[in-house]
C-alpha cells in the first residue's frame, strides 16, 4: 500500500456503512475510458457523464453547447491531460472555473519520436501534444497512479466519501495489478522476435514498452495527423521483410489506410478491431477498461502466433 493511500485510510474518520450524499457527486470525464474508471472508484457516489463517448475520437473532437452545460453543472471535471484533448474541450474546462485534473499527472511518460513524416490536417488542430505520448492507460502498472489521481479528485470534491472511495481505489488497483500479471504472461507465449504489431496510429506505445512489443504505426499519435506515402511506402516493405501477421484497424479510425497498406504488402487484416482511445458500446467487448485491455491484448497475441 502506498503512503499516499495509508493517509488517506488513515485519517478517515466516517464509518464504512455510513449512508451516502442525499445525490450522487455530479463528474464529468472527457472520454470513454476514463469515465469507466471513474465509475469503478466512484461507485454509487458519483453520476459520471462523459463528454466523448464509445468508438468516438478525442482528438478530432468538438465539444458542443450540451458539453460545455455539463462541464458547467458538475462539481469535478477529469480530463487525461498531456495534449490529448482538443482545444475546444480544453477551452471549456478552463472557462468553466469547475475543479478539474488532468489524471495522468505524475506518471512517467514517453518522448514522441517524431519520425512518422506526416502532417496535420489544416491549421487549427488544438492537439499540442510536443514531444509527449498522452495514451498512457495502455500500460496497467501505469493506470495504478491514473486511478489514484481519480480518487484524489473525488476526494477533494466529496471529502465525506473519503474512506468508500480509497476502498473502491484499493480494490480497482488489485484488479489492475491481475491484469498486468495476465498480460504479461499472453505476451510471454510470444518470442520477443515476433512481437510486432500494425495499427492506424501510434496509440499502444505504452503497452509496447511494458510487454516487449514493437509497433508499427503509418500515422503518429494523434489521428489528425496524415500519413506521408513515403512512409506508408517505408511500413509495407517492413511488413514484408518482418513478416507482420498482426495487422489491425481501429474503432475510432477509418480502416481504409491500414487496408490499403496490408492489400499492398500481402497480409490480412484481422477481423477483429483493437480499442485504442475509447470503448466499445454496450454490447461490445470493451465496454470498460479491464475488457478493453482483455479484448486487445488477447487479439494481439492471437494474430501474432
Amino acid at each position: 500500500m502506498t503512503r499516499y493511500l495509508k493517509t488517506l485510510l488513515a485519517t478517515c474518520t466516517l464509518a464504512a456503512g455510513q449512508a451516502f450524499a442525499a445525490a450522487p457527486l455530479p463528474v464529468v470525464a472527457s472520454f470513454s475510458i476514463l469515465g469507466d474508471v471513474a465509475r469503478a472508484i466512484g461507485g454509487e457516489r458519483v453520476k459520471v457523464e462523459t463528454l466523448v463517448g464509445p468508438n468516438q475520437d478525442a482528438h478530432v473532437y468538438q465539444a458542443k453547447p450540451a458539453d460545455i452545460q455539463k462541464i458547467r453543472a458538475a462539481k469535478v471535471v477529469l480530463v487525461n491531460g498531456l495534449g490529448f484533448e482538443g482545444a475546444s474541450i480544453q477551452r471549456a474546462v478552463r472557462d468553466s472555473k469547475v475543479y478539474n485534473l488532468a489524471v495522468s499527472k505524475g506518471i512517467s511518460t514517453i518522448k514522441v519520436e517524431n519520425d512518422h513524416d506526416h502532417d496535420h490536417k489544416g491549421h487549427d488542430h488544438g492537439h499540442d501534444h510536443g514531444d509527449v505520448d498522452p495514451h498512457v492507460w495502455t500500460d496497467p502498472a501505469a493506470m495504478q497512479r491514473y486511478a489514484q489521481n481519480v480518487a484524489g479528485a473525488l476526494i477533494i470534491a466529496d471529502p465525506e466519501g473519503r474512506l468508500y472511495y480509497g476502498q473502491r481505489l484499493l480494490d480497482y488497483q488489485q484488479t489492475l495489478r491481475e491484469l498486468d500479471n495476465w498480460a504479461a504472461q499472453q505476451f510471454n507465449t510470444i518470442p520477443k522476435a515476433q512481437r510486432k504489431v500494425l495499427t492506424g496510429h501510434d496509440a499502444f506505445a505504452y503497452l509496447g514498452k511494458r510487454y516487449e512489443v514493437q509497433f508499427l504505426s503509418p500515422q503518429g499519435t494523434s489521428t489528425e495527423s496524415e500519413a506521408s506515402a513515403r512512409t506508408v511506402a517505408r511500413l509495407i516493405q517492413q511488413v514484408k521483410k518482418e513478416q507482420v501477421k498482426a495487422v489491425f484497424v481501429e474503432n475510432i479510425k477509418d480502416p481504409r489506410l491500414v487496408q490499403q497498406l496490408a492489400k499492398e504488402a500481402g497480409v490480412t487484416v484481422q477481423t477483429e478491431p483493437l480499442y485504442a482511445d475509447a470503448l466499445s458500446p454496450a454490447g461490445g467487448p470493451a465496454t470498460s477498461y479491464v475488457n478493453m485491455m482483455r479484448h486487445n491484448v488477447t487479439q494481439m497475441v492471437k494474430a501474432m502466433k
